[in-house]
């Protein structure tokens, strides 16, 4: 509209330009695993969260809150491997921080912990609380108490008798329990 009242009207269209934008997230196919698997072992594989869809993306471990235990990984691709074999026994979480780094170069942090999931493992041991006894006990007598070394502390265990090489008087005894007990009194002579 001019000075005089007179007007003129037209459409426009503006045109947004899509700009590269930041990722918004990491996303994990895993946030546990089991102990004892081999290093090297893939633990999580990643992808990002991002508004271009059409962005290609790298990760790499970087400081920052929460990277302690960084070294205990590597990245090849979008894999996130372990270093060594996990034990739960000794270390039952990992925290990590993983950046998201997208074709343009704008980049993405967040802070991850994995938690190590307990497996059943096998006794590594059974100790006998003595390996003597007198002659002339009692038929029946416990002559030792039977214990498991376990890495799964709140494991309980049975025990059996079982013949094999080298066992020849393994019938002498019965086990009750935890009790290995002689059949009969012992005579040394």
């Amino acid at each position: 509209t001019d000075s005089g009242g007179l007007s003129y009207e037209e459409a426009i269209t503006l045109s947004v330009n899509d700009v590269n934008e930041a990722a918004t997230d990491i996303s994990l196919s895993s946030t546990s695993f089991n102990e004892n698997i081999n290093a090297g072992s893939v633990v999580a594989n990643l992808s990002t969260s991002d508004d271009d869809a059409s962005d290609s993306h790298t990760y790499t471990l970087v400081s920052g809150s929460g990277d302690t235990d960084n070294g205990s990984f590597t990245i090849g691709g979008s894999e996130l491997k372990i270093n060594s074999s996990p034990d739960y026994e000794t270390q039952s979480s990992y925290n990590i921080r993983i950046k998201t780094t997208d074709s343009a170069g704008l980049s993405y942090e967040e802070a991850f912990t994995f938690n190590v999931n307990d497996i059943n493992e096998v006794a590594t041991d059974i100790s006998l609380s003595s390996t003597s006894f007198n002659e002339n006990i009692d038929a029946g007598s416990t002559v030792a108490t039977l214990s498991t070394i376990d890495e799964d502390a709140s494991d309980s265990h049975t025990y059996e008798l079982v013949s094999g090489p080298g066992d020849p008087d393994h019938a002498v005894f019965t086990n009750e329990g935890s009790d290995l007990k002689i059949n009969s009194s012992p005579d040394y002579e």
